[in-house]
């Protein structure tokens, strides 16, 4: 059967259906932490996008909300979605909120286009590391610090010793690797879209939406819903998908030796649920 008479053509093709267009929000830190983004917890509804947008209009939308965090974090996300895409032939849209600086913004590379508001913080292109020293705070208390190492370096950046310069030299070593990182992925994702002088673009300084359409670091305005009709037609409708949440389940079967395999089996029957309303 073509395609044109598909089951999937011949429902988008009802009047009275509504399009769902897959969207995964991605807001907060990005750190591997409870409730913040990292690819552990997203990689499901990662997965679930892709197929649901493999089975309908092949796009995916990332909303991204974030001011970046973990670099680590970022690049996995980042590689994930573009493996995703590359096997699923689905499309990449970013749409970037109130925020998509530094990782949030190395996510956002990840699409195919990059959109966002007039308004929203874009950028932040570079890397910082830091931390407190209360060496003279503890020196005039009177507090003796024991501690027994081995390896010269091992306690680099100590907050409770005196500052060194051979640590400082080592972790701008540290972070300047990592900018090379965050650069060659942008120039990667973002390829002769990228117009200016390119110490000015990736000095770490953030901007508005409208100077980094000027640059080329996003593509066009908008927000999810007007994309989606824009895109999709006025009765397309975002369907925002979530990580799952396997603790839930564990708490209803109230915990205990069976905790583990009940939510296991509740994670299973979610994703086949799943995999039906996509098709």
């Amino acid at each position: 059967m073509s395609s044109k008479y598909s089951p999937d053509a011949l429902i988008h093709a009802l009047p009275w259906v509504t399009k769902r267009i897959p969207v995964v929000r991605l807001s907060g830190l990005i750190t591997h932490r409870e409730g913040a983004i990292h690819l552990d917890r997203f990689a499901s509804a990662f997965d679930r996008g892709f197929a649901m947008a493999e089975a309908t209009e092949g796009t995916l939308i990332l909303a991204i909300d974030s001011p970046g965090g973990s670099p680590v974090q970022s690049d996995l996300i980042g590689r994930y979605l573009r493996r995703k895409a590359q096997k699923t032939k689905v499309t990449l849209l970013a749409v970037i909120g109130d925020v998509g600086a530094s990782g949030g913004y190395w996510i956002a590379c990840a699409a195919d286009t990059i959109i966002a508001n007039r308004m929203s913080v874009v950028g932040s292109i570079g890397v910082v590391g830091g931390g407190f020293g209360v060496a003279e705070m503890i020196r005039r208390l009177g507090i003796e610090r024991r501690i027994v190492t081995a390896g010269e370096h091992k306690l680099r950046n100590d907050p409770f010793s005196p500052r060194r310069k051979e640590d400082e030299e080592f972790t701008r070593a540290l972070l300047a690797d990592i900018h090379v990182a965050f650069k060659d992925w942008v120039r990667e994702r973002r390829g002769n879209r990228i117009a200016g002088n390119e110490d000015a673009i990736f000095d770490g300084s953030y901007m508005l939406g409208d100077r980094a359409k000027a640059l080329g670091l996003i593509d066009s305005f908008g927000d999810v819903r007007s994309v989606i009709a824009e895109r999709f037609g006025d009765k397309a409708e975002p369907l925002f998908l979530q990580p799952r949440k396997p603790f839930t389940a564990m708490r209803l079967l109230g915990g205990g030796a069976g905790a583990s395999f009940g939510a296991t089996l509740l994670n299973t029957i979610e994703r086949e649920l799943s995999g039906l309303t996509m098709r």
